[in-house]
Order: structure tokens, then sequence, then C-alpha cells
């Protein structure tokens, strides 16, 4: 996970991040139809409703695996709350090695491994649970879990042939070695393609040769294994020779492999990480993952493959700070009453247990969407990865907040994963930056159809004339029949989602007419969009999964209509805010948030003068 690297914004970096995620349309062939997609997040972009990959809520474990997983779920727990120690790990900065063999022992550390390589061979769904449980424990040891398994190896499994997975799986399916994911450097975060560290092919053209250095390594100072990406000149059809990113599996033993001294963190500081160093290394030519100067392109796959671990860690602590809340507020008496009959007191945990469920819905909507062989699925692992991670925060935050002065103390453990929670937002993709490769992906996507329907027209296309009439005679369809699939306790949210589709695809179009390719510099509209688009995600997640407990009859249905309601009602004011916000825009506003930016950062510091000074 933190291998990916601490994500910053900078003022420089964002222009050439978003200039790669959207490209101008005219460059597309002119007879070439724009590609279609069942991603129910990209099709929003153009007010369209695809339900089939979110309807009916595909979590679908057979028998045998929910025995499988029970099986593995008990000895977990126990583990992590008798061997385990959280406030240990947390003070010496450190996970004993006998801890992590243990942990290996239970398959942890080969969760997703086929059990041909000596993994668990669990499906996605069943590794959300268990990454549900250590979130719920101890996120450090979660970030060794997951920057091994999730990212460190991954790649391995995704692009490696058979000689490769034979070679390396067993080992770090079972915690014998583990695994590193090097992609961050000093000059390059969210920026992934400007870093650089070099690879080049030996004279006789059997291996590679590595140099450079990367940070913010998770493992990195006990791995023995590398997923590392460097720039490597490739020749052009034209004969010249440009660089692009190769990825590579590298090997401590290959030698001139070093790192430095583990970093002093905020937070996670059980967790290892390193500066890793490599020094002519010698990497042997089978060793490449996926083509050569395709590794940006691997290092993507990798990181979207495993983005669902993220949020599924943090539903699981969000789940140990209600408990907590929950213990705290029905005991805790102040002015005569429990905490828990105050009315600001039941807003914020009625908030918590709403953020959880929207959680937990997306969650295993991702994983079972995985599971069932979707392909086209990064929108909505990067709303996931927003939504979870900010939602963790304020749920913890708040948690503190309800405990007074006892959740400033160590021993709550709040403060911990306070601490441990930050993080969450920055690595594998900053929040920020996935707010505008969600937006950006998905305005390219509905540009290209707006070109392609622009086109039709012009060539004389009447019947594309005429459907572009109606709609706008209309106000168009989303296509979506939201009350074939939702339950019918959910009409009425329903029909707001509904709406809110139809709104974002229309706010899309105009603002695609209004700023053509210039869009992707309007970054106070694009984050708007980007938040729209997750809070519409949200909601479809959520009245999916309330559809689902009805469908099989959960004694719990009557309160997660609750929720569901209070939810949908919240979700839809912030949709509509943003949309009016990104559509409508504001000048004035816009304006000022420039300037200010700017004379402050002309000035090196804040220049206004102390009123003392006066």
């Amino acid at each position: 996970m933190f291998a990916s690297g601490v994500r910053q914004l900078k003022c420089n970096k964002l222009r050439p991040i978003s200039a790669r995620l959207v490209s101008n349309a005219s460059t597309a062939k002119k007879e070439r139809k724009p590609a279609e997609t069942s991603s129910f997040s990209m099709n929003i972009f153009r007010g369209k409703a695809q339900l089939d990959n979110v309807f009916p809520y595909p979590l679908n474990l057979s028998s045998d695996q929910r025995e499988t997983l029970n099986m593995i779920v008990d000895p977990t727990e126990k583990f992590l709350t008798e061997v385990n120690d959280l406030l240990k790990n947390d003070e010496t900065a450190s996970q004993p090695p006998e801890v992590l063999r243990q942990f290996g022992e239970l398959g942890a550390f080969g969760a997703l491994v086929p059990v041909e390589y000596e993994g668990a061979g669990l499906n996605n769904s069943q590794m959300a649970r268990l990454a549900e449980i250590v979130g719920a424990h101890d996120l450090g040891l979660g970030v060794t879990m997951g920057a091994h398994q999730s990212i460190g190896y991954k790649g391995i499994l995704l692009y490696g042939d058979e000689a490769m997975k034979k070679k390396y799986l067993p080992d770090l399916a079972t915690g014998r070695k583990f695994a590193s994911f090097c992609l961050t450097e000093p000059g390059s975060g969210s920026d992934a393609n400007s870093i650089s560290s070099t690879i080049t092919k030996s004279d006789d053209g059997k291996h590679y040769i590595l140099n450079g250095n990367k940070i913010f390594i998770s493992n990195g100072g006990f791995a023995e294994v590398f997923t590392v990406f460097a720039q490597q000149p490739i020749k052009q059809a034209d004969g010249s020779t440009k660089n692009k990113v190769t990825a590579v599996v590298v090997e401590r033993a290959f030698g001139g492999v070093t790192n430095g001294p583990p970093e002093k963190k905020m937070g996670i500081k059980g967790s290892n990480t390193v500066t890793m160093n490599f020094d002519n290394v010698k990497i042997p030519i089978e060793n490449r993952l996926g083509e050569e100067g395709e590794g940006f392109k691997v290092a993507m796959n990798i990181l979207n493959n495993g983005r669902f671990g993220i949020p599924a860690s943090m539903t699981g602590t969000m789940k140990y700070v209600i408990q907590k809340t929950v213990d705290h507020v029905t005991n805790r008496v102040q002015f005569g009453r429990k905490l828990e009959e105050y009315g600001n007191v039941k807003e914020k945990l009625s908030q918590m247990i709403v953020k959880h469920y929207a959680s937990e819905s997306i969650v295993y909507m991702l994983a079972a969407t995985m599971d069932a062989g979707v392909q086209d699925y990064q929108l909505e692992a990067a709303c996931g990865k927003v939504f979870t991670s900010e939602a963790a925060w304020w749920c913890t935050d708040e948690a503190i907040q309800l405990h007074g002065g006892y959740g400033f103390i160590r021993e709550t453990a709040l403060e911990v994963f306070l601490r441990d929670l930050r993080i969450f937002r920055i690595f594998e993709g900053a929040n920020d930056v996935l707010r505008l490769f969600v937006a950006l992906t998905g305005i390219q996507h509905a540009g290209l159809h707006l070109q392609q329907t622009a086109k039709e027209i012009k060539s004389g296309g009447i019947g594309t004339l005429f459907g572009e009439l109606t709609k706008r005679v209309t106000g168009g369809s989303t296509g979506g029949d939201f009350l074939k699939v939702v339950d019918s306790a959910f009409t009425s949210e329903a029909a707001t989602l509904d709406a809110a589709i139809k709104d974002f695809g229309a706010t899309i179009e105009k603002l695609l007419l209004k700023y053509k390719k210039g869009i992707i510099e309007r970054q106070f509209e694009l984050t708007r969009i980007g938040d729209a688009a997750i809070d519409i995600f949200a909601l479809t997640c959520v009245l999916s999964r309330a559809t689902f407990s009805a469908k099989h009859g959960a004694a719990s249905f009557e309160h997660e209509k609750d929720i569901v309601k209070l939810f949908a009602e919240q979700a839809a004011s912030r949709i509509t805010a943003n949309l009016k916000v990104a559509r409508e825009g504001s000048p004035t506003e816009v304006s000022l948030i420039e300037k200010i930016a700017t004379d402050v950062c002309k000035n090196g510091g804040l220049p206004q003068r102390h009123p003392i000074e006066l």
C-alpha cells in the first residue's frame, strides 16, 4: 500500500497529470466509433444508467466459499486479539518476525494465490473480509500485508508466466519471503511517468541493468523480492529512441540492492518503510513483467487490481471505532444524562453508521464485481478508495470527540488509529488526484461520444439528430429502469438517483461544450464533478446492497432501510450542490482563490502584516 508513495499535490504537477488523463478527442481516428463500456461510473458521464454490473448486488459466495471463509475468520480474529499487539507495534515501530511468521501460517500473505502455489485460493470477496478484520485491529499490520500481496507481488500473479509463478509464488504466498512495490521516487509521486530510475539491456541481451532510488517503500527493509519500475530507452517505429517505463521483478540476492534505515512516521509505525537503492543490478530478461515500455500500464493495473484492499480495511476500522463509541456513549453520564440521549451525539453516531454502511456496500460491490470477471472497474475502485478513506478518518475523529479526554489517551487506541488512518488518503493514489482521475477519465469518455454524435448529425444522420432533439425537449432518459431492480421500499430514492444521473450527464455535456479541451485546467469544477460521481456510485451501491438484504430476508432490513433513506437524502443534497457549482461556476471565488494562492507563493510565505506590527 504505502509502497506506491506519499502522493503530494503540487501546483506545477497537476497540469501534466491532467493532460495525460484527457487527450484531445480530435486525435481519435475519424472512422472509429468510441468504445462502449459496462462500467456504471463511466456511463454516468453520458447521463446513462448502465445497471448490469451493479444490480443485482453481485456478492455471490458459494456454501463452500462461505465455509472456507468461516474457517479463516475465527483464527484470524484470535491471532489479532491474542498474539499481535497494536500498541507495542506502534511503540517499538516494528512488527516481530515471529508474529509475521504466525500470521503467514494462517494464509494471510497468500490469500488470492491459487492453492497450487501454496496460497489460500480465496477470491476478492473473501479477501475483502480478511482485510476488513485486520483493519479493525492493526492498520500497520494491514499495510505490511497489503504492500506484500495486494501490490508487492501482484504483478507476478497478473503478468508472470508459469515459470515465474512457480519460482516466486510459493515462498511469497506463505510469508517465507516478502515483497515490495517500488514505484515512487524523490522527484515523482502521483506523476509516475516522471520516474528517473533507468533500465538498460546488457550487451548480450540476456539481462537488464537497473540503477536508481525509490522512496517510501513498505516492507523494503526485509523484503527479498521487488517489483520495480524504471525508464528504458525504447526504439520507435520511425527509428528514434524514447524513454518508456518497464517493469521487472528484482531479487535482493541479485546484488546491488540496499535500503536505508526505517522512516520515522506519523502513523502505521509498525510497518517498515525505507528508501531503496539499486546499483547496477543485473536482472534476467525473463523477469520482465509485461512488454518493454508498458510498465506504466502494469503499475496502474496492479494498483487498480489491489485497490479494494484499502476500502476493506477502512470498513473494519470504522466498525471498531463505532463499537467503541457505542460502548462509551451508552455508559458515560454527563449533566445527569447518558451521552446517548443528547441530540448532537445521536447525529454524530448516526453519521458514523451511515458512512460505514455505505463504505461496506462499496467494498463488496467492488470485490464481487471483480470476482464476476468484470474488467472495467477503475473508476469504481478509485471512487471506493476516496469515499472509504475519508469516511474512516471522519468516523475516528468524531469517535475521539465523543470520548472526550478518554479519546486522547493511548489506551483507547483511537489516537493510534487516527494517526494510522491519515496516510490512507494519500497512498495508492492521493485522493485529490483520484478525484481528478475520476472526473477527467469519465469526461474523456463522454467527450468522445459527444464528438461522434456531432459527426453523425453533420454527415446527415437524421436518426441521431431526431434523438438529440427529443432528448432536449423531453429531458432525456438515463436508460436505466431502477424500479425493476430496486426494492419497492426505495422507490423515491431510486427516482432521486435516476434524476441525479440525468443531471450529472447534462452537466458534463455543458462543461464540455463550454470549455472543450480546456476542461483539463478547470480543477475547481473537476473536483466537484469527482465528488458528485463518488456520491452517485455510493448511493447506487447502498440501494443495491439494501435490496439484496430485502431479497434475502435480512433481520436488519428495517434498520438498513432507515440508513439508506438518510444517506440518500444527504447524498442527493451534496450531488445537487456540487453539480450546481460545477455547472454555473463561481468566477469571483475562483479568481480570489487563484490570486490569494499566487500572492502567498510569490511572497514565499504570508504577506499580511501581524496586527501588533501595524
